[in-house]
């Protein structure tokens, strides 16, 4: 999509009714909290209008993760400022081949204030029980304590999650979050991103109590 000399790239899925983000969360369901026909005896004759009523956990879809999803005393979805979520530059990291991302492939990119993009591949399986079967490309301890100590704004990947989940610890999402780097997952379309020269957007509704949410993940490319 064009925009004035500007391109528009959408990074995020589709939400749908019943659709499977991560193993063992229930799908969102998507239904009239008032029908169009239901409507019409509230207003003049040929007015409609549709209220729709979704019931979801917030780990739906492409969802930021906010220091709060980790930390009880870390800022929640209402507490993130937006100069940590919108208007970031933007540096897509490919690794196709590699499955552990750690220090020695994050080493050659100035990462330094930019929403950094971790871009496997893995989107490709969203919809198929593969994207959650395990051994997704993920962060490894020391690519998130490198990220941390070189400065990232925001780190986001496109597959099921920033750590392995082949345990219980999730060493990514404690230094990022604990550092208030911003995480994002289940990313798509990585690839219409040239490596730098885009702007990164990713914003959650303002909701207090809430770690994570469902975002309308972009970039504009001038």
């Amino acid at each position: 999509m064009r925009r004035m000399g500007k391109r528009l790239i959408e990074l995020d899925h589709v939400i749908s009714d019943g659709m499977a983000t991560y193993p063992g969360l229930p799908g969102p369901e998507i239904s009239d909290h008032l029908s169009r026909d239901a409507s019409r005896g509230h207003y003049a004759p040929g007015t409609e209008f549709q209220i729709g009523r979704i019931t979801m956990v917030a780990n739906t879809g492409t969802y930021v993760d906010s220091p709060w999803h980790r930390y009880e005393a870390g800022a929640d979805l209402a507490a993130m400022p937006l100069s940590s979520l919108v208007d970031l530059e933007g540096l897509v990291v490919p690794v196709p081949s590699v499955n552990a991302v750690d220090s020695r492939v994050l080493d050659p990119y100035e990462v330094s204030g930019k929403a950094v993009l971790i871009r496997t591949g893995w989107d490709r399986h969203w919809g198929t029980s593969e994207y959650g079967a395990g051994g997704h490309p993920h962060l490894t301890e020391d690519g998130a304590a490198w990220l941390v100590a070189h400065g990232a704004a925001l780190v986001g990947i496109d597959s099921l999650n920033v750590d392995s989940t082949s345990g219980g610890d999730r060493p990514a999402h404690s230094l990022l979050l604990a550092a208030g780097i911003p995480v994002v997952e289940h990313l798509t379309g990585l690839e219409a991103l040239p490596p730098t020269g885009f702007r990164f957007f990713a914003a959650p509704p303002r909701i207090a109590g809430l770690g994570s949410f469902p975002v309308r993940a972009f970039a504009i490319i001038a």
